[in-house]
């Protein structure tokens, strides 16, 4: 195998990749077995910064995978057949990327409220909300480009010692079942504000994990304030959210783009990284873009 990121070779990448080849070569993909495979990959955002590159590498992968065996077998398979296998394989690679296959919305976890709802592959719910939440926006502020201090899978380790963890996992499967109220009826300030929490809890456990860390900065906190602000005198529905990492997102309805757009360009911008900002939105799915 070979294995390119970004047009050169990386060999910590490529390690990880041929072990997660070679764990799924028995029991999904024996084919792997006989072909030599060249891998060239990339990303439009900074990888390893919190804003979950290895998710869209892996689905991608993962879907690779699912369409070469197909062709190999000769055995086709109805969409939603193949998007839930390679939802499967991409979780055995990288946790959030299971979510990564499907177009719009996707749940990942078991949980009572949620028919279909599963922990070994996640869902696609974007026929189950309100039409508005299928125009979002995410515009995420690029605050640093930089590696982050503590992996997103060392973080998940030290939560095995944390002393919120039982309470966080029980507050956690309540607010899913308020978000998904809040995705069906198009309560939109609810689903922001469950939103921010989420993303303020995540870090407020980083905070207190035995070693400690931080991975907001001071630009991530400063974008937080102003957002609020924003949002108290406009009554213009933006929210923020954050990744494991000290990039912010700005959520809003797609109505709101021009406002919204000039709030961020103007007040916003000079805490991003050299001006980065992504524009973002609720997107489509994946593309086969050759063969």
């Amino acid at each position: 195998m070979t294995f390119l990121f970004e047009g050169k070779e990386n060999q910590v990448f490529a390690s990880r990749i041929e072990k997660f080849l070679v764990s799924l070569s028995d029991e999904f993909f024996p084919f792997l077995k006989k072909f030599k495979l060249h891998i060239d990959s990339s990303n439009s955002f900074p990888h390893s910064s919190g804003i979950a590159s290895s998710a869209s590498g892996m689905s991608a992968l993962a879907l690779c995978l699912c369409d070469l065996a197909e062709q190999t077998e000769s055995i086709f398979h109805p969409e939603e057949a193949l998007l839930r296998k390679a939802s499967l394989i991409a979780r055995l690679g990288s946790g959030s990327a299971c979510r990564s296959v499907y177009p719009e919305l996707a749940v990942w976890g078991r949980h009572d409220d949620i028919a279909g709802s599963a922990d070994d592959y996640a869902i696609g719910i974007g026929d189950r909300v309100h039409p508005d939440y299928l125009t979002f926006h995410d515009d995420i502020l690029i605050i640093s480009a930089g590696e982050k201090s503590v992996s997103s899978s060392a973080g998940h380790g030290l939560m095995t010692g944390n002393p919120y963890a039982e309470a966080r996992y029980q507050q956690a499967m309540h607010r899913m079942s308020m978000v998904m109220d809040t995705l069906q009826n198009g309560d939109i300030d609810a689903f922001g504000k469950i939103a921010e929490d989420e993303a303020l809890t995540l870090h407020a456990l980083m905070m207190c994990s035995d070693p400690s860390y931080m991975l907001m900065e001071e630009g991530s906190l400063s974008v937080i304030r102003k957002i609020k602000a924003f949002r108290k005198e406009t009554g213009i529905p933006v929210y923020f959210t954050l990744d494991a990492g000290p990039n912010v997102h700005v959520l809003y309805p797609d109505k709101y783009e021009a406002p919204v757009h000039s709030f961020i360009s103007e007040d916003l911008r000079p805490y991003c990284h050299d001006g980065k900002i992504i524009r973002d939105k609720v997107g489509k799915g994946p593309v086969k873009i050759s063969g």
